[in-house]
């Protein structure tokens, strides 16, 4: 499902180049659960973004369900990215002006769907039921708590049917008890959609729970 060869990430500073990712390897198999942790500042969100199709790496191969990343231009990126990907970012994201419900429906706007309304309202319902929100769909993002808007955000990563959740610390900003309901909730969802999940975090208790933990450190990623 995902194949990185010899990655390497560096941006241009007036100092000179600075290095983020060294020759990074991973392979994720299809419906793998696999979480990086690392220090702030170690590369974990710049490597998240390289494997969604939200950067490309200075040197090095990323192929994610048999497409090189690489080859891809703007809105090619764009379009794989809405038809291959679910994101859950640590912010959410969430449209303030959007219903619960018209949140998780964003992600349909783009792409060409061939799908009828109805179907895809749904599958939305659906989604913000086995999540539950089938209370809050007519609520505002600022109705909801934090680990709402997070099951929220849950659901929109689903609405398109992805292969890969990426998920950036989903856990970040909730108590001990909720993070906990949330790991729960990925891996349920994971199992469900048979979708591979990437987690990174600095949560060593959802970690734990994953498949796979790679460390990020100075650079590099050890298994």
């Amino acid at each position: 499902m995902i194949e990185i060869s010899r990655i390497s990430k560096s941006y241009a500073s007036p100092a000179g180049p600075v290095s983020v990712l060294r020759e990074l390897d991973l392979h994720v198999g299809p419906a793998e659960t696999v979480a990086i942790v690392g220090p702030s500042g170690s590369g974990k969100t710049t490597f998240l973004n390289l494997l969604g199709a939200l950067d490309q790496p200075t040197s090095g191969s990323i192929k994610v369900d048999g497409v090189e990343l690489g080859t891809l231009d703007p809105a090619a990126a764009a379009r794989f990215r809405n038809r291959s990907i679910g994101f859950i970012f640590q912010l959410h994201f969430l449209l303030p002006q959007c219903t619960v419900l018209e949140n998780v429906l964003v992600p349909r706007l783009a792409g060409g769907w061939d799908e009828d309304v109805r179907t895809t309202r749904a599958r939305a319902e659906s989604l913000l039921e086995q999540v539950g929100l089938q209370d809050r769909i007519s609520h505002r993002p600022w109705q909801l708590s934090g680990g709402e808007q997070l099951r929220a955000a849950i659901a929109r990563s689903l609405i398109n049917q992805p292969k890969i959740i990426l998920a950036d610390e989903p856990t970040g900003s909730l108590d001990p008890a909720t993070g906990e309901r949330i790991g729960d909730l990925l891996l349920r969802t994971n199992a469900a959609a048979h979708v591979a999940l990437v987690v990174v975090t600095h949560n060593p208790g959802l970690a734990q729970r994953m498949q796979k933990t790679y460390h990020l450190t100075d650079g590099r990623l050890v298994g």
